[in-house]
């Protein structure tokens, strides 16, 4: 269904993501458009900072994450930091990841 169906431009809406860990994203329709023959959808225009790492335990285990991660002298930075990767950066977005990663779920 499309979403100019569902919403219109300020509408907000509510999506759960992962029912184990209950990610809630609160969404604002900003603006509502025609579109473009020429462009590929879905497309990510902007963004800010990473997503959380799989199974990393819901909002308070990616709370937790980030903490351990920003200190080193935390107990768990080192596990922290293994089990995230070392190219792990919660302050990174790349929106070109980002399209291709939503073009291959649609």
């Amino acid at each position: 269904m499309r979403l100019d169906a569902l919403a219109g431009k300020g509408d907000r809406f509510r999506y759960t993501y992962d029912f184990g860990d209950w990610w809630e994203h609160d969404l604002v329709v900003e603006d509502c458009c025609a579109a473009d023959p020429d462009e590929r959808y879905p497309v990510c225009l902007d963004g800010e900072r990473a997503c959380p790492p799989e199974d990393v335990g819901g909002p308070a285990g990616y709370a937790a994450l980030l903490a351990a991660l920003a200190d080193p002298a935390h107990p768990e930075h080192l596990t922290m930091r293994e089990w995230a990767g070392p190219a792990f950066d919660p302050a990174a977005f790349d929106s070109d990841r980002a399209t291709v990663l939503l073009r291959r779920c649609c």
